[in-house]
């Protein structure tokens, strides 16, 4: 125990002395440094926001959808939905599956894009879909549906 203090004692006083030695030599920069135009630009260029912030109270209008349309059932399942409707991923039906969508198209069409809006089971809110509408959503429980009859 008393070597771990002798070594470590010695081993903090040059950290010490290191750390004040080398603070040391960078302030003794005594003039100003300057900057060429484009040296300056680049600068700026490098130091620019990536993006800007936005409030929503400040857009007029978004689109409901970022193609600036509605999109059709089959589009919102196959770039949203396939990915656990293929796997049954958090035991979502797979699409064509009429035995895993029995049950659920039993309980109505209404309840289905309930869940589908506002999440069940294992489903987030719309499937983290945040940019599809709720009739996106529909037309794209709908798609399920019709192909897992």
């Amino acid at each position: 125990m008393k070597q771990a203090k002798l070594i470590a004692v010695p081993a903090a006083f040059i950290a010490a002395i290191t750390l004040v030695l080398t603070l040391a030599a960078c302030s003794g920069e005594k003039e100003e440094v300057t900057l060429s135009t484009a040296q300056e630009t680049a600068m700026s260029e490098r130091l620019a926001p990536a993006g800007e912030v936005i409030m929503a109270s400040d857009v007029a209008s978004a689109p409901a959808a970022s193609s600036g349309g509605s999109r059709s059932g089959e589009d919102v399942y196959n770039s949203k939905c396939t990915t656990c409707h293929t796997s049954g991923a958090a035991g979502a039906p797979m699409l064509g599956s009429t035995e895993q969508w029995a049950d659920r198209i039993g309980k109505g069409i209404d309840t289905l894009y309930t869940g589908a809006i506002s999440g069940i089971n294992g489903m987030p809110p719309k499937g983290l879909c945040f940019d599809c509408s709720d009739d996106e959503l529909k037309a794209a429980v709908d798609y399920m549906v019709e192909s897992s009859k």
